[in-house]
């Protein structure tokens, strides 16, 4: 494998927003969308960008550089949204970081000093404590085929397939020199994490 690999990036944005409401990708964030806002600090770390929609799901406007590609899977959560990204990106790069649409606090060093640490490794995972973070992880391309498999065969968890893969583990704690309150790992997938990610960032709600 090469030393220096190519890195694109995915995010997924095809979940029901159960807690939220309403859509997440469409929610407002300043003058952009909350899908708008992550795939620009994405864009702004690595590239080309790829966004996994559900089937039928409304998206926003993006940039023309970024391909929107569906999911293949009917609700099977993010594993299905992590093989439709590796599969859309596959011919283009190595390997992706793989985030949510949630995400609004990201910041392109945190995505910077994950893709370091990738090494030979499949993929390169943060861990906060006792848990890994699925979505705050660069994979390599080649794990699509890994992925479809677990899928056909009914493991639906991202944690099996880094369990199974070479993987890489970073500590949260490791990364807080660059984001000091990790706030690259704050979902806002409820109104009240929604309202406290506008807070922090400094944008006005409504």
């Amino acid at each position: 494998m090469s030393s220096v690999p190519r890195i694109g990036g995915i995010v997924l944005c095809g979940g029901r927003s159960t807690r939220m409401g309403r859509p997440k990708l469409a929610l407002p964030f300043g003058a952009e969308t909350m899908l708008e806002r992550v795939v620009r600090i994405v864009e702004a770390a690595v590239s080309p960008v790829v966004v996994v929609a559900a089937v039928g799901q409304e998206v926003p406007a993006l940039p023309s550089a970024v391909r929107v590609v569906r999911d293949e899977y009917d609700n099977l959560g993010p594993l299905a949204g992590v093989a439709a990204g590796l599969g859309a990106i596959r011919d283009l790069v190595d390997a992706a970081y793989i985030t949510a649409c949630d995400t609004p606090l990201l910041r392109p060093a945190f995505v910077a000093a994950i893709i370091a640490r990738l090494g030979d490794a499949d993929l390169a995972v943060v861990r906060d404590g006792e848990f890994l973070q699925p979505l705050a992880a660069v994979y390599r391309t080649e794990l699509e085929s890994k992925a479809r498999a677990m899928i056909a065969d009914g493991r639906l968890r991202p944690l099996d397939l880094i369990r199974e893969s070479k993987a890489v583990e970073i500590g949260a704690e490791e990364l807080r020199q660059i984001d000091p309150h990790l706030d690259s790992l704050r979902n806002a997938n409820t109104p009240e994490l929604y309202a406290a990610a506008l807070r922090m960032a400094g944008v006005p709600s409504g």
